[in-house]
């Protein structure tokens, strides 16, 4: 729909005007104006009467304002910023001013209004124009784009809404012919007067060569005149900045993708389809030099040397340059040698070794990616964007059947059909069109493209009633196969070739050109910015329906659901994958916009059915090829969109399309089908499906639409329940499920719901048995979502996962995370728990401790004990499980983290057995003054000490054999001898109270360890001492100097120490030095 400005009356029209019928003069001028140059109607007629020149020259202007929106914006109405709407204010605010019209010719000035940043600026405008087209424009403003300035779109639309206000006079010419010579001096006098800085040295110079009688200006009869519009031999097209253009799109490709370049040169092949539609011969030349700018990006060499893939985005732009061409080279009314010259250029492109090829990148994408599949795949034609507009200059539309099918709706089997007629109807009369579908459709867009919507519609039509019977026939082939093919369990593809994610997207075209005409135009929806609404639809009748009961509405649904549920393989490349997915995506994302009323939703159950009892051509039939393009997405809309109305086929077809054999482990060995693809053993993850992980993913997103929808209904629920543990071999995605199935059965608002949460918990213990023995970085929220799912089904759900945990988790899962959660206070209170049931869980907590305690003491040993405390004898069995094991898999870390354990618990003699039996197993070099065990043997000792002189005499030979850093032994030394030992006050024993001496065992056993550790750290410290460290090893000295006082005849030790270290080490001078100036 036109805005209002472009809805109103033609060029000097009135609205009292439009009641009367236009003058035949008028008539013929209009179309004299539009068709003829105006050199061809001088030659035709001697002398042109004055009133019919001006009636040409009147009609020869533009007369629709969508094409000077065409040349004046990307968008037909859309964007304040652009050309024609900035133009459209210019003349609305009276900018326009002396506005002239000489012949073919028209000129004027337009200011444009003062802002806060610029001054009042005035424009002279000028326009040509010949056959209802502008063939070029000036303006003072310097305008460099693609599009005309808004100065021109104001003088334009001047012309055309006020024509009565337009000063129009003839071409020049004509007016110079009607002057004598005195007036024609009179008339040079006065303009070179005017103007004689400009014109003065051009009139001089003509006035030399005219006065000269060999000047080549004599040889010619007559003289130029800019105003008398065209010559014969000119091309009659609009004007157009061909350098512009290049420009533009070789800047918007050197931004490769940013600052929303992609979306500009989509709006320039938009642009180009826009001009196609006008029939507009710019069309071709805008492409041609967009592909020339395309061709000579310095990216595609650099892509073709590294062998790397171009982006997405590029991708997409150079697929769409490719299905323009063909629209270009299909226009049904194109001359044969301006084919012939675009079937040249597009050769020359497609030779060259920079031209990208039609399924994928360079290089990274031949399709022998793993040796799955055949060498000679390798050796297909080279196919490039272009080859298919190559092969489409071989098409033409002389075909009598098929000029018959696109001119008229009335168009069925003659009563006495010839030999071979019968193939082309159906058997309701109706004309069918037999070729390749892809093909067929290219040619739908090319009508439609070049402006035959009406033509479009009837090949979309015999296309749609070919497909049907194609469809059906099919159906009754299969069904004499039926039993055969159940047997075997496998099937051939019948299309090699699929129609979704197709470079020529047949199904998108026949959606568009159908539901186009059924489309309610919305005027409101113009001048709004923002996001375009989406668009409304309505029945309308098939014209020439024997009966009138088809809509082009219903048709194209049919013929979305038939392309989508078309059975065909995987095409080979990630990019011919991800295009697949992509243009599923597109047609699902436009059947959603369709509100369907009981029509189609017939319509809908009718295919619905179609596709599940189908056999090879269907991909939701009963058996599909192994390598089949799988149905998830598809499946997903049908679902939803049949679900309120036949909800058993809706789930029938869901539960069908669920499958993913691709995935299964081995094929049957008698598959068979396209050339490429035969392979009979393949690993479970199969290399080539590039996409596999956005299949899996649409798989769980139908499982989960299914599982919503199900919600209450414990039979359909334990289907797809079913159907899910059946084919979905991912275990992030089954937990995705079960999360999502968690959710919805426990609504915040209302009580759970029992059968779903269930359905969670069955799948929650799907993904821990799949995952226990595999790494998996989200085990642990996996876990403890499973206790949680399994509190919300309740206690028996509970004793079920504590009784069977060792199919579901780690011994360390099951202590730590588990049972202790399981244990806990949130728990208990949760389910209200009564005594006996709180006794019952917590005996399963506890045998599932010792269990786990049995089979991995290492890790499960505190949590074990911790899990005991309330029961004695299953206290009892964890601590002897721990002694069982201290001699063989522990660590001393370990065991000092129970034996500290058993303290806190008030058991110190069973900590000191712990902590003895760590000590068996350290080893503390003289230089691991830091090491991280030092506080669990200062611990240990400290325990031993307050324990009693008989445990610190067991524990210090330990300490002497396990630890020999001499600081550390110094502090435990120092330590003990401060207080008394037996300070803990265990029941029976007596405590004398008397510190201990160093001169009687134990001490004087760690005394002598400690002296002769301080002696070899020393001689150790000395070999490879620097000077820097001199001061710190004098400190070391003075602690070993307090440490060999306590014995009694320690300073003679010392002192003797001290001068060995001064004859061993007599060569380091300052070092001895020192050691004199404070040891003597």
């Amino acid at each position: 729909t036109l805005p209002p400005a472009a809805r109103r009356p033609g060029p000097g029209f009135s609205s009292a005007r439009l009641r009367c019928p236009e003058s035949l003069l008028d008539c013929a001028a209009k179309a004299v104006a539009e068709k003829w140059a105006f050199e061809r109607v001088e030659e035709r007629f001697e002398r042109i009467p004055e009133p019919v020149q001006r009636r040409i020259v009147y009609w020869s202007f533009p007369r629709n304002e969508r094409e000077i929106c065409m040349y004046s914006s990307f968008q037909w109405g859309a964007g304040d910023g652009l050309p024609f709407r900035r133009g459209i204010r210019l003349l609305e605010t009276g900018c326009v001013e002396n506005v002239l019209q000489v012949g073919f010719h028209l000129s004027g000035t337009v200011t444009e209004p003062a802002t806060a940043s610029e001054p009042e600026v005035t424009h002279r405008v000028a326009i040509s124009f010949d056959r209802c087209k502008i063939t070029s424009v000036t303006c003072g403003c310097g305008n460099r784009d693609i599009f005309y300035c808004a100065h021109v779109v104001a003088l334009s639309l001047y012309r055309i809404r006020k024509p009565e206000q337009v000063k129009l006079r003839l071409p020049i010419s004509e007016t110079l012919f009607q002057m004598n010579r005195d007036q024609l001096q009179k008339l040079v006098q006065y303009l070179i007067t005017a103007h004689h800085t400009e014109v003065l040295p051009t009139a001089q110079k003509l006035a030399d060569e005219i006065l000269s009688s060999n000047s080549q200006i004599n040889q010619v009869h007559g003289a130029p005149d800019p105003t008398a519009g065209a010559s014969i031999d000119d091309d009659n097209c609009w004007h157009l900045d061909e350098e512009q253009v290049r420009e533009q799109v070789k800047q918007f490709l050197s931004q490769g993708g940013y600052y929303g370049s992609g979306k500009q040169l989509n709006s320039m092949f938009a642009k180009v389809r826009e001009m196609l539609r006008m029939r507009d011969s710019n069309g071709a030349r805008m492409l041609t030099l967009i592909t020339e700018q395309f061709m000579a990006d310095p990216r595609l060499s650099l892509w073709r040397q590294q062998g790397t893939g171009m982006t997405d985005k590029c991708r997409q732009l150079w697929d769409e340059l490719g299905a323009l061409w063909v629209c270009i080279v299909l226009n049904p009314h194109c001359k044969s040698d301006e084919k012939s010259g675009w079937l040249k250029q597009l050769k020359k492109w497609s030779d060259m070794d920079t031209c990208p090829l039609e399924d994928g990148n360079y290089g990274s994408e031949l399709p022998n990616i793993t040796n799955a599949l055949p060498q000679n795949s390798l050796g297909r034609p080279r196919r490039t964007v272009f080859t298919r507009a190559v092969e489409a200059c071989d098409l033409h539309w002389q075909d009598s059947h098929l000029q018959r099918i696109i001119s008229s709706d009335f168009y069925v089997s003659p009563a006495y059909q010839r030999e071979g007629e019968s193939l082309l109807f159906n058997p309701q009369g109706l004309p069918l069109w037999l070729d390749h579908v892809p093909t067929a459709c290219a040619r739908v867009d090319a009508l439609r493209s070049h402006g035959y919507p009406r033509e479009a519609l009837r090949l979309a039509v015999a296309i749609i009633n070919t497909l049907r019977l194609q469809q059906h026939r099919q159906l009754d082939i299969y069904k004499h196969q039926k039993k055969e093919l159940l047997q075997r369990g496998m099937t051939t593809t019948t299309n090699l070739e699929g129609w979704v994610g197709h470079p020529l997207d047949p199904i998108g075209c026949l959606f568009a050109t159908l539901t186009e005409t059924c489309r309610v135009e919305d005027d409101s929806a113009m001048d709004t910015g923002g996001e375009p609404k989406p668009p409304v639809y309505q029945h309308v009748p098939v014209w020439g329906c024997p009966d009138g009961s088809e809509s082009y509405l219903a048709l194209a649904l049919e013929v979305a659901l038939m392309g989508m549920g078309q059975q065909r393989l995987m095409p080979e490349g990630l990019y011919a994958q991800d295009k697949v997915c992509r243009n599923e995506e597109q047609i699902v994302s436009k059947l959603q916009e369709m509100e369907l009323d009981e029509v189609l939703v017939q319509t809908l159950r009718k295919q619905a059915i179609l596709l599940l009892e189908g056999g090879p051509f269907s991909g939701l039939g009963e058996v599909i090829h192994r390598e089949s393009v799988p149905m998830h997405t598809f499946a997903k809309y049908l679902f939803t969109a049949l679900l309120p109305h036949d909800a058993d086929l809706a789930y029938k077809l869901a539960l069908r399309a669920m499958r993913l054999p691709v995935l299964e482990s081995t094929a049957p060995s008698g598959d068979v089908g396209h050339p490429h693809h035969g392979i009979s053993i393949v690993p479970s993850r199969y290399p080539r499906w590039f996409t596999l992980g956005h299949l899996e993913s649409q798989q769980c997103e139908l499982a989960s639409t299914m599982l919503t929808a199900a919600k209450g209904d414990m039979l359909r629920l334990r289907t797809v329940l079913e159907a899910i543990q059946k084919n979905i071999h991912s275990s992030s995605l089954i937990f995705k499920l079960a999360q999502d199935a968690f959710k919805i059965a426990t609504p915040a608002d209302s009580p759970p719901d029992i059968t779903l949460l269930n359905v969670a918990l069955e799948l929650g213990l799907q993904v821990m048995r799949m995952t226990l023995s595999t790494l998996n970085w989200r085990r642990r929220e996996m876990v403890r979502w499973l206790v949680t799912c399994a509190t919300e089904v309740g206690l028996r759900a509970l004793v079920s996962i504590l009784q069977g945990w060792y199919t579901l988790f780690t011994p360390t899962e099951a202590t730590s995370i588990v049972a202790a959660t399981v244990m806990s206070h949130n728990t208990v209170l949760r389910l209200s728990l009564d005594y006996p049931q709180r006794e019952e869980l917590a005996s399963c907590a506890r045998t599932l401790a010792l269990q786990c305690a049995m089979k991995d003491p290492q890790n499960c040993a505190l949590s074990a004990l911790t899990l005991c405390e309330k029961d004695h004898v299953a206290f009892e069995t964890a601590y002897q499980i721990v002694i069982d094991a201290a001699s063989t898999g522990m660590t001393y870390s370990q065991l000092f983290t129970i034996a500290r354990y058993m303290e806190h618990r008030g058991y110190p003699l069973r900590a000191f057995k712990l902590a003895s039996l760590a000590m068996a197993h350290l080893n503390l070099a003289y230089n691991q003054d830091t090491h991280p065990a030092i506080n669990d043997v200062l611990w240990a000792c400290a325990l031993s000490h307050s324990l009693g002189k008989n445990e610190l005499a067991a524990i210090i030979p330990l300490v002497v054999k396990s630890v020999h850093c001499a600081t550390v032994l110094s502090d435990i030394l120092r330590r003990c001898t401060m207080t008394a030992p037996g300070l803990a006050g265990i029941p029976g024993r007596r405590n004398s109270g008397k510190l201990m001496s160093t001169d009687k065992a134990p001490l004087r056993q760690l005394l002598d360890a400690t002296i002769s550790a301080y002696i070899n750290t020393t001689h150790s410290r000395l070999t490879h001492i620097s000077p820097r460290h001199y001061g710190e090893f004098i400190e070391f000295l003075s602690k070993a100097r307090e440490t060999f006082l306590l014995a009694q005849d320690g300073h003679i030790q010392f002192a003797q120490f001290i001068d060995n270290l001064k004859q061993i080490y007599k060569g380091k001078k300052k070092l001895m030095m020192l050691v004199r100036e404070r040891f003597g």
